[in-house]
């Protein structure tokens, strides 16, 4: 082959292009400067708005650059600016390789790591942008050590508008029409077969991706239910040729992933709008914050305004309310204050805002005057508190019932001129209805009346669904009439709190009369309303009534979704119809539902219950062919399941492929798998796993350790459990090892073994070692062995640890008998040097 000029084919649908080598640099000189000469200057000196403004072939650096695939490399060379030696790139640079539509499903994660697998595509973004990323994201992100959250609190001030904060910002707000539009809903509908799609579907997906607007992704995205699915699919789109996200589609994405905790999607997301030089307001910033706040990782959330900085945007009120929210969150409401006095400082003035969340944070300590004293400080700071500020102080007196405290509160809301509208009533009703506080729900709805307001079928409907929640049938259907005669007619929220209200107590048929009385009514039941009624019916052992319903939702027009088949699967589970309950699993999957690993877990552990754990495993994998994110947990049950039915080929084989499918194993894993070898009496399998366990890095619990002591004294294998415990010992220290095994041989009769082991025990001279002692005396005596015991105490008294009298007495009685007169008096002794007992006293009876 000439080294100069290779042919190399590519998997797209048009003409193979050519890899020039290194024959072919007067051409590309020729190109790139051609390509130079039409880009600006500031685009010149910027490598990455070259990548970002690129026509369909760019030279630049090192190798081609087709589209917006990833054949740029970006490494410097120190010598020219530009080599254009020819280098083979692997097939995963491009974009429409890796056909393998045989596993074009979604993985769904529960954590927040969120795979990049969409459609065909087994390369997650993650592996897709490389370490180019995680680098970046390290010098944006700063040094990742144990700094204090106060070093956050710099950055206010200490930006002085860089590049990004001249840029136009492109803000994302929903469009109600682009909702409706056909290419969305087809797309969404594209989207939502995934698990079954095939390559004339994808070819479909990609058509039509290149004929959305911006702002019709951006429908696409919010109108997807399940969160993963959208981030899924923008990773999948910008990865097609010839596609690239606009600046919006970003913004609603983020927006989306603040509702979640799929925080790494956010830093993600973020760290590509930075490599696509698309400008970041402070708006964004404050998205991967809450997302970062509501996964939990507050230290991670104010880092963000670290990165902000480093950005080179200054930071705002916007961005500084959702600081102290994101520290409220994570209760830290001293760290907040602090937060508010360098807002002082630096010139950005607290608003309403501000100073609600800081109240509601005052709140959640129980803090009530410190937050009244705040809204009676908030007019002298020029920011007169709002309706929501009080309302913030009396929802949590209604938590509380301290309803004397509420109408305190609001007489001083009244003084400060905010009238007490049917808004205040409503949320006073709510409050109080969410937290079992139906009665006094009522006497305000009474005084709403009172004072003309006309109460609306919301605040009804929260009165009812509370009595319904505490079983009091009487007293919802009495407002629900009410409700008639005020003509404030329920919806269907209403009549379906009713319906589960009779579920709840066991009135299955009048539920069911409730239903027909809604289509009577003109209130058609949807999804909620027939689960609900479902569920009741599972609850009275009535799943199969319930199955044949399920079956007939398409004549109802009403569609089940994923609740509505985890019912049903643990009605059927509950009854011991476990075949029934797996195949309401596999119609669920077949639909694109997929129970979630707890859900999962249990069906499992039942089947493992009745000896089935082949069914369990078989029901494992599909449920893994068909994209369900099956966990540890889930593996750990079937291997359970293998062990009490004695099958440990199958456990083991089992374990094998925990690995093989990215599963590690954890401590309760192999607890189980050792446990079950070592009772088979395979002593040296259930070692080798053990060591096995060790050498991957995983700590023995506590649980092991009584397992396995239990089972290699039960085998009479001390040598082998010593070694071991030494192995396990130094991985993971457990202080009462050596009590257990003297316990154990002495259950097991192995006395002279456990006297072998006392000095162990003896060297930290402690109660729980006093007891195990006294347990070994007490087997002695049982054996027939006081002389061993008197040893044992002996020993016990040179540790400074005194013995049980009565038990030493017993011993110096056998002693006695058997005619060891000088032990018995010289154990007696003991206790008198001591002045535990009187020299008075006869030692012997």
């Amino acid at each position: 082959m000439d080294p100069k000029s290779s042919i190399t084919k590519f998997p797209f649908k048009f003409r193979p292009f050519r890899v020039l080598g290194n024959g072919s640099l007067p051409f590309l000189r020729t190109l790139s400067s051609w390509y130079s000469s039409s880009t600006s200057p500031s685009t010149k000196s910027n490598p990455r708005l070259i990548h970002q403004k690129g026509s369909n072939f760019v030279g630049g650096r090192k190798g081609c650059h087709q589209g917006s695939s990833r054949l740029l490399n970006r490494e410097d060379n120190a010598d020219s600016k530009y080599d254009f030696r020819a280098k083979r790139l692997p097939r995963s640079h491009f974009d429409d390789v890796n056909h393998g539509l045989d596993t074009i499903r979604l993985v769904g994660c529960r954590d927040n790591r969120v795979s990049g697998n969409f459609g065909g595509f087994s390369s997650s973004y993650h592996d897709e942008e490389g370490s180019d990323d995680e680098a970046d994201d390290k010098r944006e992100e700063g040094n990742d050590g144990d700094d204090n959250i106060d070093d956050n609190f710099e950055v206010l001030g200490s930006c002085k508008g860089k590049e990004e904060q001249n840029m136009v910002t492109k803000t994302y707000e929903r469009d109600e029409s682009e909702f409706r539009h056909p290419l969305v809903r087809e797309t969404c509908r594209l989207i939502e077969l995934r698990s079954r799609w095939t390559p004339e579907l994808e070819g479909q997906l990609r058509h039509l991706l290149r004929s959305l607007k911006p702002r019709q992704v951006c429908a696409v995205l919010h109108l997807l239910e399940d969160e993963r699915v959208a981030l899924n699919f923008f990773y999948w789109a910008n990865r097609q040729w010839r596609y690239r996200h606009d600046g919006i589609v970003y913004y609603a994405l983020l927006q989306i992933l603040s509702k979640t905790k799929l925080c790494q999607g956010a830093r993600r997301v973020l760290s590509l709008m930075r490599r696509r030089c698309i400008p970041r307001s402070t708006e964004v910033f404050g998205y991967a914050m809450i997302s970062y706040s509501r996964a939990g990782n507050l230290r991670q959330a104010m880092r963000v305004l670290s990165m902000m900085q480093k950005a080179g945007v200054d930071p705002d009120l916007h961005i500084c309310n959702i600081g102290i929210y994101v520290l409220l969150k994570g209760n830290r409401l001293d760290k907040a204050l602090r937060f508010l006095e360098r807002m002082k400082i630096v010139g950005i003035k607290p608003d309403v805002v501000t100073y609600n969340c800081l109240i509601k944070g005052y709140c959640d300590q129980n803090r009530i005057k410190d937050a009244m004293l705040m809204i009676e400080d908030m007019p002298h700071k020029g920011c007169p508190p709002d309706k929501v500020s009080y309302y913030t102080v009396m929802s949590h007196l209604c938590k509380e019932k301290r309803i004397g405290e509420v109408r305190d509160v609001m007489e001083k809301m009244m003084d400060n001129n905010l009238v007490a509208d049917m808004v205040t009533y409503d949320t006073l009703i709510h409050v109080l209805s969410k937290h079992g506080h139906s009665e006094e729900a009522v006497e305000f709805l009474r005084e709403a009346e009172k004072r003309g307001f006309r109460v609306n079928n919301v605040a009804y409907t929260a009165i009812v669904n509370s009595f319904c929640q505490e079983g009091r049938i009487d007293k919802a259907k009495e407002i629900v009439t009410e409700m008639f005669e005020k003509s404030c007619t329920p919806d269907i929220i209403t009549y379906t709190s009713v319906l589960d209200g009779f579920c709840r107590v066991g009135q299955v048929d009048n539920a069911k009369k409730m239903l027909q009385h809604m289509y009577k009514h003109g209130c058609k039941p949807n999804t909620i309303s027939y689960t609900a009624f479902l569920n009741g019916l599972c609850r009275s052992g009535k799943s199969s009534e319930a199955r044949v319903m399920m079956n007939t939702s398409e004549e109802e027009w009403w569609t089940p979704n994923a609740i509505t088949y985890s019912v049903v699967m643990h009605g059927f589970r509950r009854e011991g119809k476990l075949l029934e309950a797996c195949n309401v699993v596999s119609e669920m999957m077949t639909k694109g539902f997929f129970p979630t690993p707890v859900e999962l877990n249990l069906l499992i552990q039942s089947l493992c219950r009745e000896g089935k754990a082949s069914d369990a495993r078989e029901l494992m994998k599909e449920c893994i062919s068909k994209g369900l994110a099956v966990n540890v947990v889930n593996y750990t049950s079937v291997i359970h399941g293998f062990c009490q039915t004695g099958d440990m080929e199958g456990a083991l084989s089992l374990l094998d492929d925990m690995y093989l499918n990215n599963k590690h194993p954890d401590a309760f894993t192999y607890t189980i798998l050792i446990d079950a070898l070592a009772k088979k009496g395979r002593i040296d399998e259930a070692t080798e796993l053990a060591m096995k366990m060790l050498k991957r890095g995983i700590s023995p619990t506590p649980v092991t350790y009584r397992s396995v002591i239990h089972r290699y004294c039960q085998n009479g294998r001390l040598k082998d459990l010593l070694k071991l415990m030494e192995k396990m010992l130094s991985r993971q220290p457990f202080r009462n090892a050596y009590n257990q095994i003297i316990e154990k041989l002495c259950c097991f009769g192995n006395i002279s073994e456990a006297y072998e082991l006392v000095g162990m025990v003896l060297r930290t001279a402690s109660r729980n070692d006093a007891s195990t002692c006294h347990v070994l005396m007490k087997s002695c005596l049982e054996k027939g062995f006081p002389l061993l015991s008197y040893k044992v105490a002996c020993r016990m008294f040179n540790r400074n640890l005194v013995p049980d009298l009565r038990l030493c007495e017993k011993v110096s009685k056998k002693l006695t008998l058997e005619g060891s007169l000088k032990e018995a008096d010289n154990l007696m002794l003991r206790f008198v040097e001591r002045g535990h007992i009187s020299g008075s006293v006869p030692i012997v009876a």
